[in-house]
């Protein structure tokens, strides 16, 4: 057996890098942070990394005996989602978004795993739904349903994005807001948002 004891992140992955043997997972394969895989030559590969991690198309792994791998994305069975308009689409992925399932955003078409139910939903909704083979990349999620790390290809939007919403709702600073109403009650006290008496 092949023990995986190197993770390297895409992001990380230099130009000039050695060559490494493609690896190809599905993403139940990718998201599992301890695995053992059987290659089509009959060799089996294991790995145990960081809980959370998950593997992305480009990263590498490394065995202690120096073989390197590099993560793609299996094609694998996939539902994929279009609409006549954004509108519909964007229902889609609100509803798909509520149930809390893994999500693939591409460009004008949204991707789950096949479900029978979920299909049946979407159908009610108008959309297109199209079984295929396809490599399935879904989104991790920007507060952490999907454990993201610095180095994932979104990552710096969705913190710019959580660092715009936490600036906009933080509490004014007390000497500025420490102020009397009107409306008669003339008490001063703190508190993050405007209203009227």
């Amino acid at each position: 057996m092949l023990l995986i004891r190197h993770h390297q992140p895409h992001a990380d992955v230099a130009a000039d890098a050695p060559l490494a043997e493609p690896l190809s997972l599905p993403f139940d394969i990718r998201k599992r942070s301890r695995q053992r895989w059987s290659l089509p030559d009959g060799r089996e590969l294991a790995w145990v990394l960081t809980p959370g991690t998950v593997l992305q198309p480009g990263d590498r792994l490394e065995t202690e005996g120096g073989q390197r791998f590099a993560v793609e994305a299996a094609a694998e069975h996939v539902l994929r989602i279009t609409a006549d308009t954004p509108r519909a689409l964007t229902r889609a992925a609100y509803h798909l978004g509520n149930r809390h399932i893994s999500v693939e955003v591409g460009e004008g078409y949204l991707a789950i795993e096949p479900d029978p139910v979920l299909r049946d939903m979407l159908g009610q909704l108008g959309v297109h739904v199209e079984a295929l083979m396809a490599p399935f990349q879904p989104e991790t999620g920007a507060y952490g349903g999907g454990h993201k790390h610095g180095h994932d290809a979104t990552f710096a939007e969705d913190y710019a994005l959580a660092q715009a919403v936490f600036h906009r709702h933080e509490p004014a600073p007390a000497a500025a807001h420490a102020r009397p109403h009107a409306g008669g009650h003339g008490t001063s006290h703190d508190h993050p948002h405007d209203h009227d008496h």
